[in-house]
């Protein structure tokens, strides 16, 4: 089942907004070769799609994708 017809938008908007402030929040220039930066976001992620109910099959993948779009991302962001 996906997580949309699961959650709905709304909620999922919600769950990406909180994502996107706490990617920001702590990355730094190095944080891709920093092992210990990488599982504290992969920590935070989880707790943020927990707390909103993300469906538990789908949090592994989600967290990942989470993950590949801050490396791209974060390239501005550190700039």
């Amino acid at each position: 089942m996906s997580s949309v017809k699961v959650l709905g938008d709304e909620v999922l908007r919600e769950i990406a907004r909180e994502l996107v402030a706490a990617v920001r929040a702590n990355i730094t220039i190095d944080w891709t070769l920093r092992e210990d930066v990488r599982a504290r976001l992969r920590v935070l992620v989880k707790r943020i799609l927990r707390k909103h109910g993300y469906p538990s099959d789908k949090e592994e993948e989600a967290t990942q994708t989470v993950r590949e779009q801050a490396e791209v991302l974060s390239e501005e962001w550190v700039a």
